[in-house]
C-alpha cells in the first residue's frame, strides 16, 4: 500500500504568513503545500475594529472570509509574489487562483483570473490547479503551457451537494485526462452524504486512476482518514488544530499522519 501524498492548504493572506505556514507544514510531515493566490486578495480584519457607524465588528464577520475586504486585482504584483513565494518555500507547490463561484476570492473576472494561472506556469511551479469548468477553449491553452513547462496539472472541481456515488465515478473515468491529478471537492450537508464519497472511491479501486475525492462538512474527512486504503493519490490536509475541525470535514496534517500510524496504513 502506497501511502498518498499529503497536501497542507495554506491558510495566510499574506506572502509572509504563506512562507511561515510552509516552513510549519514542512515539519509536519507534509508533502506538498497549496498556495491559495485568491487569498492574497483579502484583506484581514483587525482585532477590534469598529465599523463606520461606531460599532465593533462582529466574530461572525472577522471568520467568514467572504465578507472580509478585498485588495483589487491591480494591488497584487503577481510575478514578484510568485518569486517571493518560490524562494521562501522548502516543498512542491500547488498553485490555486480559486474563483468566487467555486469558494474562491479572486475579485477580478475570469480572463485576470486565468492570467494569473499564467504567470503561475511560466514561473515554473509544481502544480497548476486548473479548473474542469473552465471553457475548453481557454482550458486547452493553459493545459498546452502547462505541459510545456513541465508543470503538472490539478484538475478540480469544486460543488454544492453531492451526487450519486454513480456520478462521482463516472466525473473520474470521465475527466481522468484532464489533469495528471483529479481533484473533487463537495461540500457536504450530512455524513450520509459523506458515504457517497467513501463508496466512489472503492469502486474506483484498482482503476489506476489518480484522484483525491474529499467533503467539506460532517462525514468529509472520512477520505482523507482512509486515503490509503481508498488509493487516493492526493489528500489535502491544514495546519488548524481544533475540536470542531471533524465537522468541517478537515483534518490537521500531524493528525492524519498518526491516524494512518495507527490504522497501519
Amino acid at each position: 500500500m502506497t501511502d498518498p501524498l499529503v497536501c497542507v492548504a495554506l491558510d495566510g493572506c499574506t506572502v509572509k504568513e504563506m512562507i511561515d505556514e510552509a516552513a510549519r507544514a514542512n515539519l509536519g510531515g507534509a508533502d506538498i503545500v497549496e498556495v491559495r493566490f485568491d487569498k492574497l486578495y483579502l484583506i484581514k480584519p483587525k482585532k477590534g475594529t469598529t465599523s463606520e457607524g461606531g460599532e465593533q465588528d462582529s466574530g461572525q464577520k472577522k471568520t467568514d472570509q467572504s465578507q472580509w475586504e478585498q485588495r483589487s486585482v491591480s494591488d497584487i504584483k503577481v510575478s514578484e509574489i510568485l518569486s517571493e513565494l518560490k524562494g521562501g518555500i522548502p516543498l512542491p507547490v500547488i498553485i490555486t487562483c480559486r474563483p468566487k463561484a467555486e469558494g474562491g476570492f479572486f475579485p477580478g473576472d475570469e480572463s485576470e483570473r486565468q492570467s494569473v494561472l499564467g504567470e503561475a506556469i511560466s514561473s515554473g511551479v509544481s502544480y497548476i490547479d486548473i479548473e474542469i469548468s473552465i471553457p475548453d477553449k481557454e482550458r486547452k491553452i493553459l493545459m498546452s503551457a502547462a505541459a510545456d513547462a513541465d508543470v503538472k496539472v490539478v484538475a478540480s472541481i469544486h460543488e454544492e451537494g453531492v451526487p450519486s456515488s454513480d456520478d462521482i465515478v463516472a466525473v473520474v473515468r470521465d475527466n481522468s485526462e484532464k489533469g495528471e491529478i483529479l481533484k473533487l471537492c463537495w461540500t457536504t450537508e450530512s455524513q450520509q452524504e459523506s458515504l457517497k464519497l467513501v463508496e466512489a472511491s472503492w469502486e474506483l479501486k484498482g482503476e489506476g486512476f489518480t484522484f483525491s475525492i474529499m467533503g467539506l462538512g460532517p462525514g468529509g474527512d472520512w477520505t482523507r482518514l482512509h486515503a490509503p486504503v481508498l488509493e487516493q493519490s492526493l489528500v489535502y490536509a491544514t495546519l488548524q488544530n481544533d475540536f470542531h475541525l471533524g465537522d468541517k470535514g478537515l483534518v490537521n496534517v500531524r493528525d492524519l499522519r498518526d491516524a494512518w500510524t495507527l490504522m497501519e496504513y
